[in-house]
């Protein structure tokens, strides 16, 4: 599939190494799913990020669940930075956009790597002890990865060009 260029100003695309950096430094992102009845369903999620790929957990069940199970394609939309500027009537913003497949994890030992990134993410130095404590929950863990077809970044012409000006654009 092609995926579509970001519109409008170029200059305001951001690099592979820019997204990555945004990807991993983010706490959170909201996954955009093929709902029940074929409707749109986003639902926040934390991940980690690791050899291209998206890994995040979640309950074995649900509307998010089901909707992976019945159609992988899926959309993760990450937000670094949204400064509302009411005095220009704009937002100062830089985003990422991830497409993909989803693939639901069922194996163990892949549900522990992925346990494995998401601690080292959010706890980290707290590794010890984690094995221990997903023992007890990794039969019922949901686990998932996301195979990564395309990424797109962009943010707010102010952060890309900073000789901009509004006036230059006023006819």
């Amino acid at each position: 599939m092609e995926f579509r260029e970001v519109s409008r100003n170029k200059k305001q695309i951001l690099s592979k190494e820019r997204c990555d950096e945004i990807i991993n430094k983010a706490t959170s992102g909201v996954l955009a799913v093929l709902g029940d009845g074929d409707y749109p369903y986003g639902v926040p999620i934390s991940f980690a990020y690791r050899n291209n790929k998206i890994y995040f957990h979640g309950m074995p069940s649900g509307h998010k669940y089901d909707s992976m199970k019945k159609h992988d394609k899926v959309c993760l939309t990450i937000i670094e930075t949204d400064q509302v500027v009411p005095e220009e009537y704009t937002t100062y913003f830089r985003s990422v956009i991830i497409f993909g497949r989803a693939r639901i994890v069922e194996d163990v030992a892949e549900k522990h790597k992925i346990a494995d990134y998401l601690v080292e993410k959010y706890s980290p130095g707290l590794e010890e002890g984690i094995h221990e404590m997903f023992e007890k929950r990794i039969a019922w863990m949901g686990a998932f990865e996301i195979e990564i077809d395309h990424i797109s970044g962009k943010e707010a012409i102010e952060f890309a060009d900073p000789n901009f000006s509004f006036d230059s654009i006023k006819g």
